[in-house]
């Protein structure tokens, strides 16, 4: 999928409106291919996910409640650069990502800040240091080790009137939309991991969720006002991770779901990886 090709669908749907906005709508994105493996077969820091992390020895298995969280994935960035299209992701270190191992932190509630972990490694691969799983943490948390490869990829929001304000769009053309997005994405299979880019989303759009949440809202019915001051925020707001689900590797999210994980783009640009979120989806 190109964006000759993109504008030449929506064309042939009868979206005149969305072609001379293409770039907008067509953000790049890199697709984390993965594959079983072992944890012998890769060097300390690669790209995985699941299996055993690769830690600094100053830093301890993050927990919640007392419990260790799973480890979902870690991104050799290096190895990610070239990939990245965007310039958004830092060129070196390790970025790696833990998530409630419960499953109970869906990310709509305030609260859920404590339910998943991102650390950012600066130090070079080999001051890390492979770190077995704690006893403790469930059987349905130990995820087996996958290699990662990275390409490109384009991606396309559910919604355009949510990426464009201004955009001319009625009901009608987002049912011509959803017919010619469902073309354009008839060949994806899964698991569809990606960085960056719009997210495969399952239920709703994702990032007004991030802003309240993330900015201690936990009822919006109940603090209107606090939540129109936020709302403009909400398209700061961008997928860093998507993790789907995989039989093969014994990574289930709830009902064949995916986890996402967030960030605003001025903490992307600050490196501020504690300022993340995370959204738990399923059917």
């Amino acid at each position: 999928m190109d964006k000759t090709a993109i504008a030449a669908a929506w064309q042939q749907a009868g979206l005149q409106q969305l072609p001379p906005v293409v770039d907008k709508l067509a953000l790049p994105s890199i697709l984390l291919t993965v594959n079983p493996s072992f944890e012998t077969a890769l060097q300390l820091g690669q790209s995985k996910i699941g299996g055993l992390p690769d830690l600094p020895a100053s830093v301890s298995w993050p927990q919640l409640n007392g419990a260790p969280m799973g480890f979902v994935a870690q991104v050799q960035l290096a190895d990610a650069h070239t990939s990245d299209t965007t310039g958004l992701l830092p060129a070196n270190g390790v970025l790696s990502f833990f998530y409630d191992a419960s499953q109970q932190t869906f990310g709509s509630d305030p609260k859920d800040k404590d339910g998943f972990k991102i650390f950012y490694f600066e130090q070079p691969a080999a001051e890390l240091k492979r770190t077995d799983l704690p006893a403790d943490l469930p059987s349905q948390a130990r995820y087996r080790v996958c290699s990662v490869g990275f390409k490109n990829d384009l991606t396309l929001p559910l919604q355009p009137k949510l990426e464009i304000d201004s955009l001319q769009w009625s009901e009608t053309d987002q049912q011509k939309y959803d017919s010619a997005l469902q073309g354009l994405t008839s060949s994806v299979t899964h698991p569809i991991n990606r960085m960056l880019g719009h997210p495969d989303t399952i239920q709703d759009d994702m990032r007004m969720q991030c802003q309240l949440a993330a900015n201690g809202v936990a009822d919006p019915g109940s603090e209107p006002d606090k939540v129109a001051a936020l709302s403009a925020g909400a398209n700061d707001w961008m997928l860093l991770l998507q993790v789907d689900s995989n039989q093969s590797v014994a990574m289930q999210w709830a009902n064949a779901g995916m986890l996402y994980f967030w960030i605003r783009r001025q903490d992307l640009a600050a490196r501020n990886f504690d300022h993340g979120w995370v959204v738990l989806q399923s059917e």
